[in-house]
């Protein structure tokens, strides 16, 4: 059922006309490639947007995170700046002593009571070591509060906003714990929250170092936490770059920064945009509230913090989408201009076969008189042009065919009428052989009986057919009665093949060439003349070379008589009633066609070749007869 209904579109679209063809083949041919072409222009503009957003996005997070590590590093260096702050480590040193003293005397119990000279001791510390914290905030800026604790959790802090912690001792509890078994190296610890002394809950990541002194000995803890707003620049330059929301967590996946900071110290360790975050850097896909996005990452080798922005797809490919409507706009003006234009096209190159269809219905009505105007020179006007050279062919050729009927039709006329009752003829030959066998006259009553042979087959029906080897005992009795006339004069030579005895050929071709050379070719200056006759096979034809050693011919007679050979118009008998080589010529080309016939070759003094052409046994076969008209 399938292949029938696409049998009757084919034979639809085959029997459609030419100019609907043509408009649809214009309409493939536009359609498909401009088509083909804008989804491919779509498809790969949207994959390089989105890898060079991916490759420029890391790069960006890159350096975000650079620029984060070097913060982080500069607040490792703040941190370690009291190791060298003589100043700050003696007043701590004072302030333990103190306290230590302190709580000996006092069985280690706190108190409110402080005495006149310990309070000058306290303030006298506690300028010593926030004047120092002062200058060491002052030289990173964005850095946000520094705090630094005695061993016994005594706070002295400098806070560039007036943002204090209010929960200093829980704080201190948390650090110290966090520092234990350091070493007095610094440690980074992640986004926490905290309520200042303005009563407002704040967020910061903080770098936390133990304080040894001049032994190595725990002297106190120093607290530097980072100002929130460098980071909060930072991403906000990233998401308004990449039109993405971004999010920083730290390796156990709690969230130290986030672009909507929603999610500040969550912990999104479980989540699947955290776990499929893998590895130090990379990108994927996944739908949030059925909307795609694309996940960006890249992590930190100094601090393991992870950058993670997710951009929606269809911000990705706004810019692409509007140059894929313009791409198509612009695709469908293309195509209707490019119709319009096949249209117009196809009907000026489908007009002239239109007018030459015309041409050719009135010459299938008989109307040979048509001619179609050429007005161009390509394919069209080519093809006018050879239509109209067959149809002056075609009248050519009916001329021919006349003028061929009545030649014919004279010549058997002119046969019929110069001959004589043939069975007179033979009768009264053969009563001459028998009066000279009677008088004793052999040498008479052979040539007689040659003679005989010959006006038996010469003077039979020109237009029937023969064996070659009738031709040839033809040539043979021929040459014999010539010798009986020049004795010695004359020598034939015969090499064709015994295979051609059977070949049917027309009669009295190799026979007029032997005469014309015998008679026309003879040399007196040379004893004897050679006549042979060889044949050649080639891949076309049969050639037979027949030479003579006579006198041969000068230029200006053989171009003279190649050119007889080439108009001489019907085969006609001479004066005498013989056969000559332009008549053998003619009947060669009437029967089997103009690629056959004779050509002639001489030089004076070196005798003349005469090639004589005839089909191959194949042709042969089916009588040898070729399309008389038939152009080469």
């Amino acid at each position: 059922m399938r292949a029938a209904r696409n049998h009757n579109w084919w034979s639809y679209i085959e029997d459609m006309s030419m100019e609907r063809k043509l408009f649809l083949v214009f309409l493939v041919i536009i359609t498909l490639p401009l088509s083909f072409i804008s989804v491919i222009s779509f498809k790969s503009y949207s994959e390089s947007i989105q890898a060079n957003t991916i490759a420029y996005s890391e790069k960006l997070i890159d350096q975000m995170m650079d620029s984060i590590d070097d913060y982080i590093e500069d607040m490792k260096r703040i941190s370690s700046m009291p190791a060298y702050v003589n100043e700050i480590k003696q007043n701590l040193i004072r302030s333990n002593r103190y306290y230590e003293q302190k709580q000996m005397m006092e069985g280690k119990q706190d108190t409110a009571q402080v005495a006149p000279g310990d309070l000058d001791l306290l303030l006298s510390i506690q300028r010593g070591i926030e004047e120092n914290i002062s200058f060491i905030n002052n030289i990173k800026r964005g850095t946000n509060s520094v705090y630094i604790f005695d061993a016994y959790g005594n706070g002295y802090y400098s806070a560039k906003d007036g943002g204090v912690r209010l929960d200093l001792q829980q704080s201190y509890r948390f650090w110290s714990e966090q520092v234990k078994g350091s070493g007095g190296e610094a440690t980074l610890l992640g986004t926490q929250a905290y309520t200042s002394n303005l009563q407002s809950t704040r967020y910061a990541f903080t770098v936390v170092r133990p304080i040894l002194d001049g032994l190595w000995k725990p002297a106190g803890l120093i607290a530097v936490e980072a100002n929130f707003s460098n980071l909060e620049n930072q991403v906000a330059e990233l998401d308004k770059v990449t039109r993405g929301k971004s999010i920083l967590v730290d390796q156990a996946g709690k969230v130290i920064y986030d672009s909507e900071q929603k999610l500040l110290t969550a912990d999104i360790s479980r989540s699947s945009l955290f776990r499929a975050a893998q590895g130090s850097s990379g990108s994927f896909y996944d739908t949030v509230s059925g909307k795609d996005r694309l996940n960006i990452y890249s992590s930190s080798t100094k601090t393991n913090w992870k950058v993670i922005i997710s951009i929606p797809v269809d911000e990705l490919t706004r810019g692409v989408k509007l140059t894929r409507n313009a791409t198509i706009g612009a695709t469908l003006i293309i195509i209707v201009l490019a119709l319009i234009i096949s249209l117009i096209l196809s009907f000026a190159l489908t007009k002239p076969l239109t007018q030459m269809i015309q041409l050719m219905k009135k010459v299938q009505n008989g109307d040979l008189d048509v001619t179609f105007r050429i007005k161009r020179r390509d394919e069209i006007g080519l093809l006018g042009h050879q239509f109209n050279r067959m149809l002056a062919r075609i009248r050519q050729l009916i001329q021919d065919i006349y003028r061929i009927e009545e030649q014919k039709k004279e010549a058997e006329l002119q046969a019929l009428q110069s001959q004589i009752n043939p069975h007179f003829i033979y009768n009264t030959l053969e009563t001459i052989r028998m009066t000279a066998e009677i008088n004793d006259d052999v040498e008479a009553a052979d040539m007689i009986s040659i003679l005989g042979k010959l006006l038996r087959y010469s003077t039979s029906d020109l237009s029937g057919w023969a064996t070659m080897k009738q031709e040839l005992l033809y040539v043979r009795n021929y040459v014999e009665l010539l010798g009986s006339r020049y004795p010695g004069r004359f020598e034939l030579t015969i090499d064709v093949p015994e295979t051609l005895d059977s070949y049917s050929m027309i009669k009295l071709v190799f026979q007029p060439i032997i005469e014309n050379a015998a008679y026309h070719g003879l040399d007196d200056t040379k004893s004897r003349m050679q006549l042979s006759i060889k044949c050649e096979y080639t891949e076309q034809k049969l050639l037979f070379h027949i030479r003579d050693n006579g006198c041969g011919m000068d230029q200006v007679t053989l171009d003279k008589l190649r050119e007889r050979l080439r108009h001489e118009l019907p085969p006609k008998k001479g004066i005498n009633g013989g056969i000559g080589m332009a008549n053998v010529h003619q009947r060669l080309q009437l029967h089997y066609g103009p690629a056959y016939g004779i050509e002639v070759f001489s030089k004076p003094g070196e005798g003349t070749d005469v090639i004589l052409s005839l089909p191959l046994p194949g042709l042969a076969a089916g009588n040898g007869r070729e399309d008389p008209f038939k152009e080469e």
